[in-house]
C-alpha cells in the first residue's frame, strides 16, 4: 500500500511538481513523469541517482532503482524518515541537469525473421511495407537504454520509430527464447533469458544480455546507446 508524501520544499506546490509516493516503510518512489516518456527526464533521473550514490548523505540508502521516468529510493527506515528521503530527492531534482551523453555505444547483430521473428511479416504487412523496408527502419534507428528491469538484464530501450510502435499482445506467449529481438508499445528490447512475453518477435541475436558470472552481469546499462545491425534476413 502506498501513500503520497508531500515534501517541504516550496516548489512542491507548483503545477507539474514531481509526485512522491511511499513504497512500504523503507522506500519512496520519485515520479516526475508528465505523460508520455521523456528522454530528458530519464537522463535527469539518471544524474540524480548518480549524485545520490556519490553523496555523503547516502549513508542510509540501501538501493536505487531507475525505472521508466521514475526512481525508487530504498533506505533503512530506522535511520531515515520518508520525509527526509523525499526532501533529498526534491532538492537534488531541482539542482541536477540531465546527463547529455550516452555511457557507451553498442551494436547488436540481428538475424531478422525466421522462427525467432515470426511477427515480422505481420508487422510489415500492417504498415503496407515489405519486410526489407521494415528491417531498414528498425535497424537504422538509434536506441537508448532507459532502464533495466522486468527480468535480470532486460533493457527497456527507447528510440523505436513512431510508425513501428504497436501495442503488446493481448495474450502473451509463454516461452520466448533468449536472444529474441522484440518490440512492445514504443519500446525495443532483447530477451535476456527464455521467459513469457507479450512483446512482438522480430529476430534473434547471439549477444548475451545477462551472465551472473561476469564482472558486469548486465550487458547494457541505463544511458547506453544501441544500434541493431542487420546480420541477415530469413524470409
Amino acid at each position: 500500500m502506498s501513500a503520497t508524501i508531500a515534501p517541504s520544499a516550496a516548489s512542491s506546490a507548483q503545477a507539474g511538481a514531481p509526485r512522491i509516493h511511499a513504497a512500504g516503510a523503507g522506500a519512496v518512489l520519485f515520479d516526475p513523469a508528465a505523460g508520455t516518456f521523456s528522454s530528458e527526464i530519464q537522463q535527469r533521473l539518471q544524474a540524480v541517482a548518480l549524485r545520490i550514490a556519490q553523496s555523503v548523505q547516502n549513508n542510509t540508502a540501501t538501493d536505487l532503482v531507475l525505472g521508466v521516468n521514475n526512481l525508487l529510493f530504498v533506505f533503512d527506515p530506522l535511520e531515515c524518515h520518508p520525509d527526509e528521503a523525499a526532501n533529498l530527492l526534491t532538492a537534488l531534482w531541482e539542482t541536477t541537469d540531465a546527463i547529455s551523453e550516452a555511457v557507451r555505444e553498442l551494436e547488436v547483430p540481428v538475424i531478422y525473421g525466421g522462427a525467432a521473428g515470426e511477427d515480422l511479416p505481420i508487422l510489415a504487412a500492417s504498415l503496407s511495407i515489405d519486410i526489407e523496408e521494415y528491417v531498414r527502419r528498425h535497424s537504422e534507428a538509434i536506441y537508448s537504454v532507459a532502464c533495466i528491469g522486468s527480468m535480470p538484464g532486460f533493457a527497456y530501450m527507447t528510440g523505436l520509430p513512431e510508425e513501428l510502435a504497436v501495442p503488446r499482445r493481448k495474450v502473451p506467449r509463454m516461452k520466448v527464447g533468449e536472444g529474441t529481438v522484440i518490440i512492445g508499445g514504443a519500446q525495443a528490447g532483447v530477451m535476456p533469458c527464455t521467459a513469457p512475453s507479450g512483446w512482438h518477435l522480430l529476430g534473434r541475436t547471439d549477444v548475451k544480455m545477462f551472465d551472473p558470472y561476469r564482472d558486469r552481469p548486465c550487458s547494457f546499462s541505463p544511458g547506453d546507446q544501441v544500434k541493431f545491425v542487420v546480420k541477415g534476413i530469413e524470409l
